[in-house]
């Protein structure tokens, strides 16, 4: 866990993983980075682990931390790596997914710490040219899991595609469409494998970091962004740094959310994405 990570500052997943402690026990023993405290981060590529690259190039040394960062694109294995001490911390998910993981694994108190950005869901086609066009009986692939799925139902629902029951609460699923007028067939599927189903479905609501990944912007029409004006809109789906209980108050965590809310940051992600990641302030 004490490696000075320059340009790229990333290990693949495929490294073997070493137990941690808490974030302030984990000081560099090198020459160069005797002074600075290794945090080891597991992140989702886009836009996560590149924002982190960021404060690691440009950040992190003059503020005393060596961000060690583990790439990992399934969402379900960082949080279970954090829970057994693999890692430090997580940078890849929304409160909601949490809160779905955590009733999932009461034993495992993990700790959502502060709001960075938000990746809005898009509404991408290969075939279509608008959300208009969709034609009845098009499958449209949506997020397998519960938090996402949610937020793609609400999307296709802003279009008029189809409407979802006013009981269905938090987490609605295909199971809650009360009226389908086009007989769409709404296919759940990992997250990570929408953009790659987009030959063979008519359209698929993609995660911002999936889409930002496989280009889908500059590759496929975007028909629709996720609706975005809720009044818990931030609160719910802002991703942010994760942690153990124990560590949420750790002064070195503290510190990187200090520098991931710095101007320098904020600068970065307004013009790297252009609106399909937006930096936001803390709502905790």
């Amino acid at each position: 866990m004490r490696k000075v990570f320059g340009a790229v500052g990333v290990v693949t997943l495929a490294v073997a993983l070493s137990a941690c402690g808490a974030p302030s026990e984990n000081a560099g023993g090198g020459a160069e980075d005797s002074d600075l405290t290794t945090l080891k981060i597991g992140v989702s590529p886009v836009p996560h682990g590149e924002i982190l690259n960021f404060v690691q190039d440009t950040l992190a040394a003059d503020a005393g931390l060596n961000l060690e960062l583990v790439e990992i694109a399934d969402y379900n294995q960082p949080n279970p790596q954090l829970a057994q001490g693999e890692l430090d911390a997580n940078f890849f998910q929304h409160r909601t997914f949490l809160a779905e993981w955590q009733d999932a694994n009461p034993e495992d108190e993990l700790t959502y710490v502060s709001d960075v950005h938000v990746e809005r869901l898009g509404l991408y086609s290969d075939k279509h040219e608008s959300a208009e066009d969709i034609p009845d009986g098009a499958e449209i692939a949506v997020p397998n899991d519960a938090a996402n799925l949610d937020r793609a139902l609400a999307t296709l629902e802003a279009e008029g595609l189809i409407t979802v029951a006013a009981d269905a609460g938090a987490l609605a699923t295909e199971a809650d469409i009360e009226d389908n007028p086009k007989d769409i067939v709404v296919t759940p599927l990992e997250a990570a494998q929408l953009p790659r189903s987009l030959p063979d479905v008519d359209a698929a609501v993609v995660n911002g970091n999936y889409a930002i990944e496989t280009n889908l912007a500059e590759e496929s029409n975007e028909l629709a962004w996720e609706p975005s004006d809720g009044p818990d809109y931030i609160k719910d789906y802002a991703n942010g740094l994760v942690v153990r209980a124990e560590d949420s108050e750790d002064p070195d965590i503290a510190t990187l959310v200090t520098l991931l809310h710095s101007d320098e940051v904020k600068n970065y992600i307004e013009e790297t994405w252009q609106g399909v990641v937006y930096p936001v302030d803390d709502q905790a």
